[in-house]
């Protein structure tokens, strides 16, 4: 019994020190995958960052041909609503007659 006793510290100590070893292990590789991973998200963002001004001249000129058709497709409505208002009008003074 007391051979247990002595030597069953010695085999948690060693396994704690493995433990602690292999934690710290570990800790390093998640610090240098970190650290990779914040260099591609940083790259990424910078591309990312280098679209912006495409992507706002894409929508103003975008805003621009819709305000464009807007207005001509509310033209040809007023003119379509003109012409159709004076047959209309028309065949409401010939039926009067």
């Amino acid at each position: 019994m007391d051979f247990l006793s002595e030597f069953l510290p010695i085999v948690i100590y060693i396994l704690l020190i493995a433990l602690i070893i292999v934690g710290i292990v570990l800790g390093v590789k998640l610090i240098i995958t970190i650290d990779k991973a914040q260099r591609v998200i940083d790259d990424a963002k910078n591309k990312i960052d280098s679209f912006n001004g495409f992507f706002n001249i894409l929508e103003n000129t975008s805003g621009k041909i819709y305000y464009v058709y807007e207005k001509i497709s509310d033209a040809f409505g007023k003119v379509v609503n003109k012409v159709f208002s004076r047959n209309k009008d028309k065949n409401i003074e010939r039926n009067d007659d």
